[in-house]
């Protein structure tokens, strides 16, 4: 997914499309909060694996902000369906697949908050990266957003 595509296509290849009983991002007090989103490329996973277990932080930070740039799209879908416009990124959570003993989850954390930054600019979220034995389709990263928003008619900065 490149950050240039248009935003809010759900028949696009790498549209934010929930895998389950979920919705892939919604808009509540002001929030934008996205659901996990792995890296899928092309309608599949784009790797699969468990870090410090064959793939390593530079394979992963590429995914991680893959990842990423798939949450702020379910995110701005979310936000222009009700009339808004994201702001910035508040919080993030980035789940790293890893081995016990594996221990950069902040190094391939980073990969997600280089990509929020190239899309919404500002500040970096706040953020966590957790370590967890498997996540869904054997994806190796996934990553949720809590956004914030805007008025779309109002401009950048103004209350």
């Amino acid at each position: 997914m490149t950050a240039d595509r248009a935003v809010g296509d759900p028949t696009a290849p790498d549209a934010p499309v929930p895998q389950g009983d979920y919705t892939s991002a919604r808009v509540a007090a002001g929030l934008v909060h996205t659901a996990g989103m792995t890296p899928r490329a092309g309608g599949g996973m784009a790797a699969t694996g468990v870090l410090g277990a064959g793939l390593g932080v530079p394979d992963a930070r590429p995914l991680a902000a893959l990842a990423a740039r798939r949450a702020v799209d379910a995110g701005r879908q979310a936000a222009e369906a009700a009339g808004l416009r994201l702001a910035s990124a508040v919080s993030m959570t980035v789940y790293v697949a890893a081995t016990a003993d594996f221990t950069e989850h902040s190094r391939v954390a980073d990969g997600a908050s280089e990509a929020v930054r190239e899309l919404l600019g500002g500040p970096p979220p706040a953020r966590a990266a957790i370590g967890v034995s498997s996540l869904p389709s054997g994806a190796p990263v996934e990553v949720s957003l809590v956004l914030s928003v805007a008025d779309a008619g109002r401009p950048p900065g103004s209350a």
